[in-house]
C-alpha cells in the first residue's frame, strides 16, 4: 500500500531513507534548510523543500499532519532534532520515527513519544525504510537499486496454500528461494510446498513488486 511519507533532515541517513522509500512506491517529501541537500535529491523523490522544520506553522503549512510517517533526519543539533519530534507528536502525525545520537537522546525521545527510534550505528538507512513501510518484512538485503532478496513473514492470505496456487511468479515477477519452517529449511521449494503459519519466505524480486506481497 502506497503511504505518504515526510523525511525531515536529508543527511546521508535521510537521504538514504528518502530515496529508499521513492524506489519502493511511496510518496515522499523531503524538507530540509539547506538548499543543496534538497536540489541533490530534488528530482529523485516526489517533492522536497527548502524549509525550517523548527517552525510549527511552516510544518502546518506542508500539511505534515496528513502523513502516515514523518522521519526525523536531523542528526548534529539534538536540540533541534527533539524539538521537531515533539511538535510532530503534538500536530498529530500517525507515526514518528527519529534518529538518536546515543542511548541517552533515545530515552529523551522515548518520553515524549516518538513511536520508533533509530540508532544508525545499528540501523542502515535502505533497511529502516523497508521496515517501516512492511511489518511483514524480517530482514532485507538490496542487490542494487532494482533488486532486493526479503525474508518475509507468511502473509495471512499466503497461509493454508502451496506455491503453486499463489503463483507468484506469474503474479509479481518474484521467486521464492526458500521457506523456513521453525529450524528446518525448505531450499528451492517446488510448487506442491505448502505455506504454514510462522513460516518465513525468502524470496528474491523487483523491489516495486516485493512492496506489494503484502497488500
Amino acid at each position: 500500500m502506497k503511504k505518504q511519507i515526510a523525511v525531515i533532515g536529508l543527511g546521508r541517513f535521510g537521504s538514504s531513507v528518502a530515496l529508499s522509500l521513492s524506489r519502493l512506491g511511496h510518496e515522499v517529501l523531503g524538507i530540509d534548510s539547506d538548499e543543496c541537500k534538497v536540489n541533490e535529491i530534488v528530482h529523485e523523490i516526489t517533492h522536497a523543500v527548502v524549509a525550517d522544520a523548527k517552525d510549527e506553522e511552516t510544518l502546518k503549512a506542508l500539511g505534515i499532519r496528513n502523513f502516515d510517517i514523518a522521519i526525523v533526519g536531523i542528526g548534529l543539533d539534538i536540540q533541534s532534532n527533539i524539538l521537531v519530534s515533539l511538535m510532530l507528536k503534538e500536530i498529530g502525525v500517525k507515526k514518528v520515527v527519529t534518529k538518536a545520537q546515543n542511548p541517552l537522546h533515545g530515552k529523551v525521545l522515548e518520553k515524549i513519544g516518538v513511536d520508533h527510534i533509530v540508532y544508525p550505528e545499528r540501523d542502515m538507512g535502505i533497511r529502516v525504510a523497508h521496515n517501516l513501510v512492511t511489518a511483514n518484512f524480517m530482514d532485507f538485503i538490496e542487490l542494487s537499486n532494482e533488486h532486493s532478496i526479503i525474508e518475509l513473514k507468511a502473509p495471512e492470505k499466503f497461509i493454508g496454500k502451496t506455491l503453486g496456487q499463489l503463483n507468484l511468479r506469474a503474479k509479481y515477477g518474484v521467486s521464492v528461494m526458500a521457506i523456513k519452517k521453525g529450524e528446518k529449511i525448505v531450499v528451492a521449494p517446488g510448487a506442491d510446498a505448502d505455506i504454514e503459519k510462522e513460516d518465513l519466505l525468502v524470496i528474491i524480486g523487483d523491489n516495486k513488486m516485493l512492496a506489494k506481497l503484502n497488500d
